[in-house]
């Protein structure tokens, strides 16, 4: 059986869609969500927030070239690896048009723009400190939570997404102490 097509991850899934619909609509959560999905493309606001903190010391600069390498390594991972593993289908085969963001092609899942905040959180926490912490895991849950509420990820898209990110978030952590 289809793990994806099992009636919780669907009751999940359907149950989530159906709480982000009474959001939907709202001038301000529309603007926000969709804004955020659109920063997240090709992991867009993590190379913008790298800059920024490289913009203001030498050792950050440094931080932000070794960033922008691990994001890219885990955009190879996640969506030319992972991805390819499965073919889901996406909520919406064009999109939810009230909302006009990039179609992806590939599979809906796991969720890239998931996956992608929350190793970008992981790496940024570990290389500003953990009182930044709700920073950059608040910022990747309303990057996460975009993609479900403009309908290009299912729920469950998104939650996979944020573990995929924390795993490989680790594993970048364990790189990072062992070079130093």
């Amino acid at each position: 059986m289809n793990l994806l097509a099992h009636p919780a991850v669907e009751s999940f899934d359907s149950r989530v869609d159906a709480l982000l619909e009474r959001l939907r609509g709202n001038p301000i959560a529309d603007t926000v969500f969709t804004g955020a999905s659109e920063l997240g493309d090709f992991s867009l606001i993590w190379h913008i927030v790298a800059a920024a903190r490289g913009l203001t010391s030498e050792a950050h600069a440094q931080q932000a070239f070794v960033f922008s390498a691990l994001i890219g390594a885990e955009s190879l991972i996640v969506n030319q690896g992972v991805k390819r593993l499965f073919r889901r289908t996406r909520p919406t085969e064009a999109g939810d048009p009230r909302y006009p963001v990039r179609k992806p092609s590939t599979s809906s899942f796991p969720s890239g723009h998931a996956s992608a905040a929350f190793f970008a959180a992981t790496v940024l926490t570990t290389m500003s400190g953990a009182r930044t912490a709700p920073l950059w895991f608040g910022l990747a849950g309303v990057v996460a939570t975009s993609r479900a509420y403009v309908r290009i990820h299912h729920p469950s898209d998104v939650v996979a997404g944020a573990a995929l990110g924390l795993a490989l978030g680790q594993a970048a952590r364990v790189a990072l102490a062992a070079i130093g």
